[in-house]
C-alpha cells in the first residue's frame, strides 16, 4: 500500500515539474484555424488522441481477427 503511494506522489510530482516547465504559450496552425494554448496541454491532448486511436484500432483489429476465425470455423463444418 505504501509502495503505491510512493508511486502516485511521484509521479503527480514529475507531472507537476513537467507542466511548470512547458507552460508556455504556443501557436499551432491547422488548416484554417489558428489555436493558443499551454505546450503541456497541447501534448496532453496529442497524447489523449494517440492513446484512444489506438485503442480503436486495436479493438479493430482484434474483431476482425475473432471474425476471421469464425469463418475459418463454419468452413471446418
Amino acid at each position: 500500500m505504501k509502495s503505491k503511494l510512493i508511486t502516485g506522489l511521484s509521479l503527480l510530482g514529475l507531472l507537476f515539474i513537467f507542466i511548470l516547465q512547458n507552460a508556455t504559450i504556443v501557436d499551432i496552425k491547422f488548416l484554417f484555424w489558428t489555436f493558443s494554448m499551454s505546450r503541456a496541454l497541447m501534448i496532453f491532448l496529442v497524447l489523449a488522441v494517440g492513446v484512444l486511436l489506438g485503442m480503436f484500432l486495436a479493438s479493430m483489429i482484434i474483431d476482425a481477427g475473432d471474425k476471421a476465425a469464425d469463418e475459418d470455423d463454419d468452413l471446418e463444418e
